[in-house]
């Protein structure tokens, strides 16, 4: 099975809800941070400032869209089918490639903001440029979010009808020796007992 280009920009969109949300709290004026904690009193007077955001509806724009992505490539997740039987053979865990998503959480602190919106645009080219790289390189499903949601990226040697293979296995928790049901993405051999 092969990432279709919609897919495949949700699990990149959904690996930068972090990111949106150091951006959301970049948004946040020092003064508000200073203030009180609202009181009925405010409230009722409507004196108390619910929405810290300088630019809220770009703060929203930005925390929702990669956070339903997260949701729906969860969702996907799940409710692949797993047609294939392999045996695992041998099988070790791999660092997974962080690099390509840390490069943008770097360049969040380096001035990046809501109130400069031609930075957000060239941020937005960038962002671009890497998901067609990690898209057109197969490395889609290497995605350190996908780690907080207990995925684990393993080098294994799998046998699969008669014929022994090394591939990249991507599972939900630990990888064992054994028999597990199998889907094919890209390169990457998900796996599930």
């Amino acid at each position: 099975m092969q990432f279709q280009i919609i897919p495949g920009f949700l699990i990149f969109l959904g690996s930068y809800f972090p990111l949106a949300i150091i951006l959301a709290i970049q948004d946040i004026p020092g003064a508000w941070w200073g203030g009180s904690i609202c009181t009925r009193n405010q409230v009722a007077a409507g004196t108390c400032v619910f929405v810290p955001f300088d630019h809220p509806i770009l703060c929203l724009i930005f925390v929702l869209i990669p956070a339903a992505a997260m949701v729906v490539v969860m969702t996907m997740l799940k409710s692949l089918p797993f047609p294939y039987v392999v045996e695992v053979k041998r099988a070790k865990s791999t660092p997974n490639e962080i690099i390509n998503y840390t490069f943008p959480y770097v360049v969040s602190f380096m001035g990046i903001s809501f109130a400069e919106p031609q930075k957000l645009i060239g941020f937005s080219v960038f962002l671009l440029w890497m998901f067609a790289i990690t898209h057109k390189s197969g490395q889609i499903l290497m995605n350190p979010l996908l780690l907080v949601f207990g995925w684990r990226l393993y080098e294994a040697t799998i046998g699969i009808n008669g014929v022994e293979k090394d591939v990249r296995v991507l599972k939900r928790g630990q990888l064992c020796n054994g028999m597990q049901n199998a889907q094919t993405i890209q390169d990457f051999y998900l796996l599930r007992d």
